[in-house]
């Protein structure tokens, strides 16, 4: 196992510039542990892309006025999709490096194994890039933020439009993981809920090459919809092979239940065009939006950022918010608190808060995929469909049944 550590120069030089005393020596560093995919099926959705997303946070803090009296790092490690290494990375940077919040943490099994540890150890963890609605609900943390979406909100937006359109029987692939399986029951009582019913599904490993015996079994379900609850590289994979199984084309539909900016890019519009999918962010939403990605795509080898990295930023930024707004205390529980009182406002989410289970609130979007003919520049792939509320995107705080004494 390796960590790599990755210490941004512009975000310490902004720093000496605005301090130029030995104040900021006589205080330690503020450690971030961007803890995320670099090398796996969610590398392009996260990845060195999440952590330029928290260096440009960093960034654009240090560029407003604050009270920081500390230089900020930003390191980074790569989980490999492994619960053990993530618990592993996590408790080295804790307890050598001194790291003081986790950000990021794609696969909901890796967010769940880091919360226990940053619970324990009374460090910050900030969830942007894992989606299990548990983490607000049997498993929520008095030390935990989860920022960019969850199944619930997945879920529900696109099993309501889908079943309102006439898909009232579904059929589900699901990656068998705490992500897919919090997803398929969030699935199953959004469909059930607008009047459609779940005949059948299957689970399936993550990280496969080959869904071909699955999209049989769906295919002989008769099912309307074929939902895949899956995400990254097992989208772009199933979505392919459905095509060349002529799901689509005999009449079933393919419904992605998560699907990325980059899985767009990599499959093109000829393959995606169509699909419909709830997200909670997209570049070309508005002009906040179009400015910051611009920045990060000149930044990023030209691709423009997934919701999860834009999620790592405005996660980052509200963090730093908090720290300066605490007197620089660096207690998991007391900036966790802090980040719930503050109201939230970013170029990338808008405004918005933190609710007492750590659910972040904001809106979320039903976009559609674009066809080839209806794309006018690079990255120009998403139809908004409709704008869903926060008191429509979110599930309830009773709902969750979030109780912090039994954490």
């Amino acid at each position: 196992m390796s960590i790599l550590r990755a210490i941004g120069a512009p975000i310490l030089v902004a720093l000496s510039g605005l301090l130029g005393s030995a104040a900021s020596a006589q205080q330690p560093p503020l450690k971030l542990g961007v803890l995320t995919d670099m090398s796996s099926l969610y590398a392009d959705v996260t990845g060195p892309g999440s952590v330029l997303a928290a260096k440009m946070a960093v960034e654009d803090f240090l560029a407003k006025p604050h009270h920081m009296q500390r230089s900020i790092e930003v390191l980074s490690g790569d989980h490999l999709n492994k619960p053990d290494i993530a618990s592993s990375i996590t408790r080295e940077w804790i307890d050598r490096d001194g790291v003081d919040a986790i950000v990021d943490a794609p696969n909901s099994a890796v967010a769940l194994a880091v919360r226990n540890i940053v619970q324990t150890k009374n460090r910050a963890l900030i969830v942007s890039g894992s989606s299990t609605s548990d983490l607000t609900g049997k498993a929520c943390s008095p030390n935990l933020v989860h920022w960019t979406y969850d199944t619930y909100a997945l879920a529900t937006g696109v099993a309501r439009a889908v079943v309102n359109s006439g898909g009232t029987s579904w059929f589900t692939l699901t990656a068998d993981y705490a992500f897919g399986q919090a997803m398929e029951q969030d699935i199953k009582k959004a469909v059930q809920g607008s009047g459609g019913t779940v005949i059948g599904g299957v689970r399936t490993p993550i990280n496969s090459q080959d869904f071909s015996s699955f999209l049989l079994q769906a295919q002989a379900s008769k099912a309307k919809v074929v939902g895949l609850v899956n995400a990254g590289g097992d989208t772009i994979t199933s979505i392919k092979q459905s095509v060349e199984f002529g799901i689509g084309a005999r009449g079933q539909r393919v419904v992605a239940t998560v699907l990325y900016l980059s899985d767009v890019h990599s499959l093109g519009l000829n393959v995606a065009q169509g699909l419909q999918f709830t997200e909670s962010f997209y570049w070309d939403l508005n002009e906040d939006t179009r400015a910051w990605s611009k920045r990060f795509a000149a930044r990023n080898s030209g691709r423009y950022p997934t919701a999860l990295q834009a999620g790592v930023y405005s996660g980052t930024l509200h963090y730093l918010r908090a720290v300066d707004a605490s007197d620089q205390s660096v207690d998991g529980k007391a900036v966790i608190a802090k980040m719930k009182a503050l109201p939230t406002d970013d170029p990338l989410f808008g405004k918005g808060s933190v609710r007492e289970d750590g659910r972040k609130l904001h809106n979320m979007y039903l976009f559609e995929v674009k066809r080839p003919a209806d794309s006018a520049y690079p990255w120009d792939y998403y139809k908004l469909i409709k704008t869903i509320g926060p008191n429509e995107a979110w599930r309830s705080l009773s709902e969750g049944g979030c109780d912090f004494s039994r954490s």
